[in-house]
């Protein structure tokens, strides 16, 4: 694993999607990016009726090791928990394996009437998350308020957009390919590219200074 953030890959990344409960079914948003982008490759997280979180955050782990480039996550519901859980008990480098996040519609796992299906899925992270991301919150989702969606973007440290009255940005909220999703996704793309670009440019540079440093060591006589 690199010492510096990015590391200079200069591979496309690839994009995993994490659904949630249930999974996403033919007329989510992530399956269509699935069927229609060329970057998408779904978390297979499995017990998706009988979610826990142990597992899902060791199935995600296992798909970030194996992608074959940098890696941005796009996450729904309860995949957030599980990529927020990830971050909070990984150890990676700011920004790399995992280079930046699209986290859609977080439940919340903190409330009371959380039902137990999710509520192994709490407490909610507060840890800020090892890589840049975006938080899209909905005002009228029925799984979190919108004010403790904000709150918790700000815990992890992410952009946070607001969706309007988008439901649970699910395929109940009818978006088809969600192009305003996919326009999120492709900044978060940009942004890993221009520092794998920064990171390329800086390393000719770090030999020199240390042969530098080098020379400028005394020498020690007898």
């Amino acid at each position: 694993m690199e010492r510096f953030g990015f590391s200079g890959d200069t591979r496309q990344p690839v994009v995993l999607t994490i659904p949630g409960l249930n999974n996403s079914g033919p007329g989510h948003w992530q399956t269509i990016w699935e069927e229609t982008r060329g970057d998408c490759e779904r978390v297979d997280l499995g017990s998706w009726a009988s979610p826990n979180r142990n597992a899902w955050v060791t199935r995600l782990d296992a798909a970030i090791r194996e992608a074959n480039g940098p890696v941005i996550l796009a996450a729904h519901s309860l995949g957030c928990l599980a990529v927020a859980w990830w971050g909070a008990l990984q150890s990676q480098a700011y920004g790399w394996p995992v280079t930046g996040a699209l986290l859609v519609a977080p439940p919340d796992c903190d409330r009371m009437e959380t039902p137990e299906t999710i509520g192994g899925f709490g407490p909610t992270p507060r840890a800020q998350l090892p890589f840049p991301s975006i938080l899209v919150g909905s005002r009228d989702d029925p799984y979190i308020f919108f004010e403790r969606a904000h709150s918790v973007g700000k815990n992890w440290g992410s952009q946070f957009v607001d969706a309007g009255h988008a439901g649970h940005i699910n395929a109940d909220s009818g978006l088809g390919d969600w192009q305003f999703g996919q326009s999120l996704l492709e900044r978060l793309i940009d942004n890993a590219q221009e520092q794998a670009s920064a990171m390329r440019q800086m390393r000719p540079a770090l030999p020199m200074a240390q042969q530098e440093r080098k020379a400028q060591r005394p020498t020690l006589h007898p």
